[in-house]
């Protein structure tokens, strides 16, 4: 499988929206297909209109198989991107929001 980064513009409203979509992304991708997706994180932004949008990480087998996996699930996946290398400076603080 494939890195993935997917940005999703403005795709929810308030928090509790964006865990319920949560919820059924991991439902989907476990159950469904857990042969072609893996969420592996998500970083969560403030849209310019107030909304939620995020930058997601994500394997996959194909840029059709997260297209399917947003449909079925119910949220956007506006840009798909193939990650060509990573780079870690340093690991994600713990809790970005503190």
């Amino acid at each position: 499988m494939q890195l993935y980064a997917i940005l999703r513009r403005s795709g929810w409203r308030s928090p509790q929206d964006l865990e319920a979509a949560a919820e059924r992304s991991s439902r989907v991708g476990n159950e469904e297909m857990p042969d072609d997706i893996r969420w592996i994180r998500s970083y969560v932004v403030h849209e310019p209109d107030g909304s939620l949008g995020s930058l997601c990480i994500y394997q996959a087998s194909s840029p059709e198989k997260i297209r399917e996996h947003a449909l079925r699930v119910g949220m956007p996946a506006t840009e798909i991107f193939a990650v060509a290398d990573t780079l870690v400076l340093r690991p994600d603080p713990v809790d970005v929001a503190a």
